[in-house]
């Protein structure tokens, strides 16, 4: 029977260290002489593999974003919020291109509601040896009402959002890092974070790897809606013009019209 489920070993989980609500607990990621297992070091950056491998079937690894514990993705330089993407994006699709595992996750956990445990800023990447995430991902969740679009990457407002309300989406191609790309995944996290119409400290980065173009879902985290938990169902705000309009307000300069050019 195939395989449709990941297993979760409790036995590594209950062990697993926790400071986003737990403040008193030292955080595992500053104490970088202690760490082990490093894949590979670039400054502040740093993949590892991951100490508490809950996850059976797979190979998982860490990447510590930064060496500042109370920094976040909205708040980094725009030279090291590059340079971070590049390289796990690089990291990504190099363990998808070895063919070792039949499909490749990156993903990032931010606040108490996104089901991470370790408050310092981090992603991981994890290859899954019997389960393609892809068979569960419709192309449709991508798509969007578009709130900017530059150099071929285009951010947008999920019209059919995969868990339901409000998904933040950019894509493109997959030939080469360009920065609007990591630009616009700051501008949404940003956005949430601080403007978001309601209080929000939480958020999940998804990324994806479909038909030559690479996704990311950015995805504000809230309580889960019972329709969505009972039934799959995911609901679609009324209001998703407005939040495109808000978004282009905060950060984009409205075009100027061009009969009112010189």
């Amino acid at each position: 029977m195939k395989n449709s489920h990941l297993l979760f070993n409790t036995s590594i989980g209950v062990q697993k260290p926790e400071n986003i609500r737990n403040k008193q607990q030292a955080c595992p990621f500053c104490d970088r002489d202690q760490l082990t297992d490093l894949i590979e070091v670039d400054g502040p950056i740093i993949l590892l593999k991951n100490k508490y491998p809950v996850l059976v079937n797979a190979y998982q690894t860490v990447l510590i974003e930064t060496d500042e514990c109370h920094r976040e993705l909205s708040m980094y330089s725009k030279a090291h919020l590059h340079r971070l993407l590049q390289f796990g994006l690089k990291h990504w699709r190099d363990m998808e291109e070895s063919g070792h595992w039949k499909s490749v996750i990156f993903f990032k956990n931010h606040g108490p509601l996104s089901g991470g445990t370790i408050a310092h800023p981090h992603m991981q990447i994890v290859g899954l040896n019997d389960l393609d995430y892809k068979e569960k991902v419709s192309e449709g969740v991508f798509e969007g009402i578009v709130i900017e679009e530059t150099d071929g990457v285009v951010f947008s407002l999920s019209t059919k959002p995969r868990v339901g309300f409000y998904e933040f989406n950019v894509e493109m191609a997959d030939e080469g890092y360009v920065e609007a790309f990591g630009d616009y995944i700051q501008t949404a996290v940003h956005y949430i974070l601080n403007h978001f119409p309601f209080k929000a400290t939480s958020y999940n980065l998804f990324f994806h790897h479909i038909h030559q173009r690479i996704f990311a879902k950015i995805v504000p985290r809230f309580v889960t809606t019972p329709l969505y938990i009972g039934y799959g169902l995911p609901q679609v705000p009324n209001n998703l013009e407005w939040m495109v309009e808000e978004v282009k307000k905060f950060y984009f300069q409205p075009e100027i019209p061009s009969e009112n050019l010189d």
